[in-house]
């Protein structure tokens, strides 16, 4: 559901971009608490203390409980795969690759459901193995990977997407509760996948599609034809994030 910001410095070189998990989430450094005294979330707790003074288990909790932010909107994002596509051809202008914005070159006829998918989620694979990518302020390019704002390759189940005004890049979180979709509670399934993930901000919103407790989290390519019709494609509302 979301479209990706590519900042101009890196010569316009990034992409955005479900499907369950193959694999056990990778687990990246976390970042100084500090980093979560942004709007949307608490300052962080004080330093424990020595031993001989530390808080009883009640303020434990409590400062636990401190340490988890409510009322977020959490959307999914994914690659789309030409070959789950069928839609009536559609010929797609832009750069070959990562050096140019708004190029005019010919770069091939794609199904027109895939071409939309790739303007709506930032990046899809082609039946050649290649990425058509997306940007706002780059248009369409042809690149070796799905991309985040900083050049690197999107992570499934990692790689994440805020507002840089409310969590900065680099900052870390895990999704402590997923909250509600459409009013009943999520695929039990899908929902520990979440949960089990630590989620990494390398990605940001186009300018105007983010908001003070909206982030977008990154499951890789979609899985089959229909895939935005499964319990994996969803917005999760009320769902509440943990830092760290």
């Amino acid at each position: 559901m979301r479209l990706c910001l590519v900042p101009a410095a890196l010569m316009l070189l990034a992409g955005c971009g479900g499907g369950a998990p193959a694999a056990a989430p990778t687990v990246l450094p976390r970042p100084s608490l500090g980093a979560w005294a942004t709007p949307g979330y608490p300052a962080a707790p004080p330093s424990a203390s020595p031993a001989s003074s530390r808080p009883s288990a009640a303020a434990r909790s409590a400062s636990a409980s401190a340490a988890v932010s409510g009322g977020w909107e959490v959307t999914v994002y994914y690659t789309a795969v030409q070959r789950f596509h069928d839609g009536p051809p559609e010929t797609v202008t832009g750069c070959r690759g990562l050096d140019c914005a708004y190029g005019d070159a010919d770069l091939g006829e794609y199904p027109a459901d895939f071409v939309a998918a790739v303007r709506e989620e930032g990046t899809g694979r082609t039946a050649d193995g290649r990425y058509l990518n997306w940007s706002y302020d780059v248009g369409y390019w042809l690149d070796t990977a799905a991309r985040d704002t900083a050049g690197a390759p999107l992570r499934p189940f990692v790689s994440a997407a805020a507002d840089p005004g409310v969590l900065p890049r680099g900052t870390a979180f895990r999704i402590a509760g997923c909250g509600r979709v459409d009013g009943t509670a999520p695929p039990a399934t899908v929902c520990t996948a979440l949960r089990r993930a630590h989620w990494s901000v390398t990605d940001e919103f186009t300018p105007g599609l983010g908001g003070s407790k909206h982030v977008d989290v990154y499951i890789g390519e979609e899985t089959g034809p229909g895939f935005t019709g499964s319990a994996w494609y969803l917005t999760l509302t009320g769902a509440s994030l943990r830092r760290g």
